[in-house]
């Protein structure tokens, strides 16, 4: 998986010029709309086929400033699938390889009417590659 990239914009930042800590969770949301892009599942397929993915739980770990301008990539991985939920897994990075913010969120997936889907029956294909990707991450 090729990692996302962020350049920290000057309204994310504070009066004290370090960014604010609520933008970490928005970047977490790009990243995994590129993830899901790049695995092939992005939010407009899934809206398509009237699947919604709502966060159920969100966690980040504060580890070192970013400022205006500074470039934070972020890696995303499955680090649990069990059918209904799927926990992803962010690591961000500033230039110099040092991270500043580790977390995690989780989600379910429902139909338009707010119905658990079972994915396994109803997109084995979807259903398919996160499963082959939590296993990656079990391995690691």
């Amino acid at each position: 998986m090729k990692s996302y990239t962020h350049t920290v914009q000057y309204y994310e930042t504070d009066r004290m010029g370090v960014t604010h800590h609520s933008n970490y969770v928005r970047w977490m949301e790009e990243a995994r709309i590129d993830f899901l892009k790049q695995i092939g599942w992005n939010y407009e397929k899934l809206e398509s086929l009237g699947i919604v993915s709502p966060v159920t739980a969100i966690n980040c770990k504060y580890k070192a400033s970013t400022t205006f301008s500074d470039e934070v990539s972020i890696t995303v991985s499955v680090e649990e699938f069990k059918g209904v939920r799927l926990k992803l897994s962010y690591i961000m990075r500033n230039t110099a390889e040092k991270c500043v913010c580790e977390g995690t969120s989780e989600h379910c997936f429902l139909d338009k009417n707010g119905k658990i889907i079972k994915l396994h029956k109803e997109y084995p294909d979807f259903y398919h590659v996160l499963t082959e990707l939590a296993g990656k991450a079990a391995i690691n």
